[in-house]
């Protein structure tokens, strides 16, 4: 019997069971309501608003009017932008990076599904300290391993749980999973956390793959660490990174991996089937990001630090309605939602933005322990967050 593509939707056997037990992403449900909405203040998206500074466009388009991007690259990246990047890991990461240890990547994205795939067999076991980014448990669903969620320590702002992480190892563990800074709870994993986390990985002969994307958003004294700097470390530690965050370059779609050049040929097999390469015009831009002027970091990072600052105050008046942990990084903070318990952070997030026109993300996005909480961004400028905030406390009162 043939199917119409709707009689496949309807039919379950048309779609694979791992797809379809998927959720939907909570984060663009509320995009997609919110454009439904007049005038949303919109907090939801965890994406510079800022613009891609001026000599980083300038480059893609001289390579475009040079002749430069029609082709593919080679599938790792260009050779001259796989070294700047590993000189950067070397200088900021103090990661012993060579060249040959790069991928050039689709975002952050694409780099950690590579890894994923690269080192996950059916039936393994990847364990998450949550809440995380939910694409990354998304990743591992796709390649048939199994999602262990361990709960981070709230009553420290979301520190990892080494002691429960360690508990949470059985014969079936692969891999450890997680992004620091934190989205969406803004924490900051301490080089003695994560010194100590590398100790349980090599005791148990685990990988460790990273989504290191707002490394360079840091605030109050906290600094990022990179765990693949341990030497111990290097051969069993997969680390993404992006331009997304730290050029405002979102839509250009680039960031890069660093593993040990034992594990390259394996994780490149993923990636040549995911992408056969990262596209070239923004690999040019990526190129002139690493090579120009390095002020737009400290901006955004300033511009990032005062608009947490004025979201706790806002955040504040509302101490009936939100208890929330100062983020220590990102652009993101996750506050528990104490308004009255009868309903669940979907509930809550829909009825706010089609009562009180401000959107925000379910905190069930991020992991079972989600629930009951909600995220904010502060990636957005100063004025959007005041709008957001007035209309809550008008709404709230």
């Amino acid at each position: 019997m043939i199917f119409s593509g709707l009689d496949m939707m309807e039919n379950k056997r048309g779609c694979s069971k791992r797809v379809r037990e998927i959720r939907s992403s909570a984060i663009h449900e509320m995009t997609r309501l919110s454009s439904k909405i007049e005038d949303v203040a919109f907090l939801s998206w965890a994406k510079p608003t800022s613009d891609t500074p001026d000599h980083i466009k300038a480059a893609a388009v001289k390579a475009i009017g040079e002749g430069r991007v029609g082709g593919y690259s080679p599938s790792e990246g260009l050779p001259e932008l796989r070294r700047l990047i590993s000189e950067k890991l070397r200088r900021t990461n103090h990661i012993d990076a060579e060249g040959n240890e790069i991928i050039a990547t689709i975002g952050a994205i694409e780099g950690l599904s590579a890894s994923v795939m690269a080192v996950i067999d059916p039936g393994d076991e990847v364990i998450f300290p949550i809440p995380t980014y939910s694409t990354h448990i998304r990743q591992v669903q796709l390649a048939s391993g199994i999602p262990v969620f361990v709960p981070t320590d709230e009553t420290n702002g979301f520190d990892l749980d080494l002691d429960a992480i360690e508990r949470a190892i059985t014969p079936r563990t692969r891999a450890i999973m997680y992004c620091s800074p934190n989205n969406p709870t803004g924490a900051v994993y301490t080089e003695k956390q994560l010194k100590e986390l590398a100790d349980i990985a090599i005791k148990n002969d685990l990988f460790v793959i990273t989504d290191e994307a707002y490394e360079y958003f840091t605030y109050d004294g906290y600094e990022h660490f990179s765990i693949a700097s341990i030497p111990e470390m290097k051969e069993r530690t997969l680390s993404s990174f992006t331009f997304t965050k730290s050029f405002a370059m979102t839509g250009w779609r680039i960031g890069y991996l660093h593993a040990d050049h034992s594990l390259i040929p394996q994780i490149g097999k993923a990636h040549n089937a995911f992408a056969i390469c990262a596209p070239v015009v923004s690999q040019y831009a990526a190129i002139a990001a690493l090579e120009g002027p390095q002020d737009c970091i400290d901006e955004f990072r300033e511009h990032y630090r005062s608009a947490r600052d004025l979201m706790c105050r806002r955040m504040d008046a509302l101490d009936h309605v939100f208890e929330y942990k100062k983020p220590k990084g990102s652009y993101l903070m996750f506050p528990r939602i104490i308004s009255d318990g009868s309903e669940d952070s979907t509930k809550f997030c829909k009825k706010l933005l089609r009562e009180a026109r401000v959107s925000i993300t379910p905190g069930v996005a991020f992991g079972p322990n989600g629930e009951g909480y909600a995220r904010f961004s502060f990636c957005v400028p100063e004025p959007q967050i005041d709008k957001a905030f007035d209309r809550m406390e008008e709404y709230f009162k």
